[in-house]
């Protein structure tokens, strides 16, 4: 990944470069203004430091920022509840800390109580995911939701590679654009909160060096929370879902999250659902006799 002090002086100047000083709500001196949307002296201004500081900041030098100073200059350059978090973990990792106060490493497992929780969820595709999007479980519905995935027999499956190294995620996404985006940037947010996991950097070497997609979003320092939405999916057995989704974290499992897609009552979708259980306990069916003939 990306040396530290680059990181956070792209990112910083990528935020500022994107607010006006009217949106800002300062006035535009200057005329004929070679910078696109903010500069320095206006950035310190808003944020209540001095110029110098936050020249040394937009350097890659957030050592010894305090909170206030970040929640200012969040403020001052407008971030979103994600790009806030995400200075916050660049911040944090300027700042060496003693080995006792180190986060706990992220859950790397799926227990059995997890397990039991999906197998519950009978109605609606649910699946459980690491932060580098490796798909760790899943129930029968969400299997069949992601069939095209897991026809690459890899393991775990990997949403990441699906969308930027598989050619039928263009088909299985209505909108692939959006989802490339998504997850190029949640991938970024997991490179600012865990930047020594030493697989999420093999990921993201891999992507970008298979994929120009996805070099050009990762440049873009674009960081995104994926809480809750909506996904368009063209399923290759049962057409298009247009379905709901929700995201839940594991205070128990760290770096765990639980998704589990929905759609309204009434709708083709939750037709499409319908059909989906259908086709997935066929193909149950089908795969169980098969394995019955070999042991015979």
């Amino acid at each position: 990944m990306d040396d530290h002090r680059v990181q956070v002086r792209e990112f910083l100047t990528s935020r500022r470069a994107r607010i006006t000083p009217e949106q800002a709500g300062l006035p535009a001196y200057g005329g004929n203004r070679r910078v696109a949307g903010l500069r320095r002296e206006e950035v310190a201004l808003l944020a209540g430091v001095s110029i110098d500081y936050y020249v040394r900041m937009e350097r890659g030098n957030l050592a010894g920022a305090s909170d206030v100073v970040l929640d200012n200059l969040a403020r001052a350059l407008q971030l979103d509840d994600a790009e806030r978090a995400h200075l916050f973990d660049l911040a944090r990792a300027a700042t060496p800390t003693p080995a006792r106060q180190r986060r706990s490493k992220p859950a790397t497992g799926i227990t059995p109580g997890l397990r039991q929780l999906l197998d519950a969820v009978t109605d609606a595709p649910a699946w459980v995911r690491n932060a580098r999007h490796d798909m760790l479980a899943a129930n029968r519905l969400a299997r069949a939701l992601y069939a095209p995935m897991l026809a690459d027999p890899r393991r775990p499956a990997n949403n990441a590679r699906f969308i930027y190294l598989d050619p039928a995620s263009r088909e299985f996404f209505d909108d692939w654009d959006r989802a490339a985006d998504d997850i190029a940037a949640m991938l970024r947010s997991e490179a600012g909160h865990n930047p020594h996991d030493r697989q999420l950097i093999e990921l993201i070497g891999e992507l970008s060096t298979c994929s120009a997609e996805f070099r050009t979003r990762w440049a873009a320092h674009n960081v995104r929370f994926h809480r809750t939405g909506h996904k368009n999916l063209r399923h290759p057995e049962v057409g298009r879902l247009e379905l709901d989704f929700e995201a839940m974290e594991f205070p128990a499992h760290p770096g765990l999250t639980l998704l589990v897609y929905t759609a309204p009552a009434g709708t083709p979708s939750a037709d499409g659902l319908r059909l989906l259980a259908s086709w997935a306990a066929t193909v149950d069916r089908a795969d169980q006799q098969v394995a019955r003939n070999v042991d015979e």
